[in-house]
């Protein structure tokens, strides 16, 4: 059997401002955005080239929007990598992203955490390369 995980869906509360964020600060590609109604929208979002992607939920109720930027209760919710961390950190800087901690060096590899435009805290990691 084989099986993957592709999609993860994050709660926001307007589809265009998270495209907006996910797009122009990180630099992901929309991969798809199919009207599905009059209010609800498919829309996929993702680092450019292959690998997993985020379908953007907009919440559409109290409840739904009370966990927007919460869903995981504080914690580092999404682990973004990268191949180039000084790269990508720059950039993000750059383009306005807030860090939330310092980058620091991990038996892992490299990280620092930063939040996305709901408070979402994410990982951007460059893994240890075996020696």
């Amino acid at each position: 059997m084989k099986q993957r995980l592709v999609l993860t869906a994050v709660l926001v509360r307007d589809y265009d401002e998270a495209i907006a964020f996910y797009v122009g600060k990180l630099g992901f590609e929309v991969r798809e955005d199919t009207h599905l109604s009059v209010d609800k929208r498919w829309v996929i979002v993702g680092p450019r080239g292959d690998g997993a992607s985020l379908l953007l939920a907009r919440a559409d109720d109290d409840r739904q929007r009370a966990a927007v930027g919460q869903q995981s209760g504080g914690r580092v919710f999404l682990f973004l990598e990268t191949d180039n961390f000084t790269r990508d950190y720059a950039d993000y800087i750059a383009r306005g992203v807030t860090f939330v901690e310092e980058p620091r060096r991990e038996p892992y590899g490299t990280i620092a955490v930063f939040l996305d435009l709901y408070g979402n805290r994410w990982d951007l990691v460059e893994p240890e390369v075996p020696s």
